[in-house]
């Protein structure tokens, strides 16, 4: 089907910013580690967000309809989620767990900076006019990466806060099986984060001569 300029209102482009205009609520319910209905809202407010992702831009390639606010405000929208989750996550002590401890963080750290590090070099080779395809693995690491965060949330609504102490860090973390299969997929997401991100940089290294 042929592309054609949308109407800046159009749905796809209104579940966009919808999802942005939604961030601030999303931070404030996980502002509180140790209040597990605002966790469990803050879940079902990020599975909302992650199911208007998908159908801004079903909805976008079904009508073949496209716009320049939404090819701005889309990847902006995702990252800004994804930024704000981690950040928050991580100041109120949930990217800590058995074994490694805060090391967790690194994960999150990674995910960030190839966030940042893909975004600039889309911004180049745009102005080059050229596009970098999405791969199917980096599909898979954006799967991995929602299904984390998600987890993470989900433990703290079903778990509460994980533990902040060493000492009683092993039998907390054997009850909070939720919040740790969440940290496996952390670094499953960064583990494809560090491939792919590679994937683009290597594809963009090619028009920098």
């Amino acid at each position: 089907m042929p592309l054609r300029v949308a109407n800046m209102w159009s749905v796809p482009n209104i579940l966009t910013m919808s999802r942005i205009v939604a961030i601030p609520l999303l931070v404030y319910l996980l502002w509180w580690p140790d209040w597990q209905l605002g966790y469990g809202l803050a879940y079902g407010l990020y599975v909302l967000m992650a199911i208007t992702d998908y159908f801004d831009g079903y909805l976008a390639r079904a009508s073949g309809a496209v716009s320049k606010l939404g090819q701005f405000l889309d990847p902006i929208a995702d990252k800004l989620m994804i930024a704000a989750v981690i950040l928050v996550l991580t100041a109120q002590g949930f990217l800590r767990g058995p074994y490694v401890g805060d090391m967790h963080v690194i994960a999150g750290l990674i995910i960030l900076m190839r966030e940042i590090a893909v975004s600039g070099l889309r911004e180049f080779l745009g102005g080059l006019q050229v596009s970098v395809p999405v791969s199917k693995l980096a599909k898979w690491k954006t799967t991995f990466q929602l299904l984390a965060l998600g987890g993470l949330i989900l433990g703290g609504a079903v778990h509460g806060q994980p533990c902040q102490s060493l000492a009683d860090q092993c039998a907390s973390f054997a009850d909070s099986w939720i919040h740790v299969a969440s940290l496996g997929f952390l670094w499953g997401a960064a583990a494809l984060t560090v491939i792919t991100g590679w994937d683009y940089l290597r594809a963009g290294f090619k028009h920098m001569d």
